[in-house]
């Protein structure tokens, strides 16, 4: 009985610790997909307010991406936003956005 009860408990913790969204993670996300275009991430993230960025990036960031794949500009990261690697990390993204928003008083370091 004592087993069972451990490795329900086991199984509980593993899967509450991975379904957490996380900022660095979405720092990690930032500097390999964005700041090619969008540079540091101060510049983007300080750019709205946490309201905004939580509003943009509702329901895995379609806001966001809907701005990438209507804008001509954007054409190369059209793929990216479309993919279901994205959706499967926009969380992560916005954690970092949210983070690090004009109204937050943080500052991201993305050397």
């Amino acid at each position: 009985m004592k087993k069972l009860v451990l490795y329900v408990l086991a199984l509980t913790v593993l899967s509450l610790g991975s379904a957490e969204a996380a900022v660095y993670k979405g720092q990690k996300v930032y500097i390999k997909k964005c700041r090619k275009c969008h540079g540091g991430g101060l510049e983007v993230a300080a750019s709205k307010k946490k309201k905004s960025w939580k509003k943009l990036m509702k329901n895995k960031g379609e806001g966001l991406a809907k701005l990438h794949i209507d804008n001509p500009k954007a054409e190369k990261s059209k793929k990216y936003f479309q993919s279901k690697k994205y959706r499967k990390r926009a969380k992560h993204l916005r954690d970092f956005l949210v983070e690090y928003a004009k109204d937050s008083g943080n500052v991201p370091a993305c050397n």
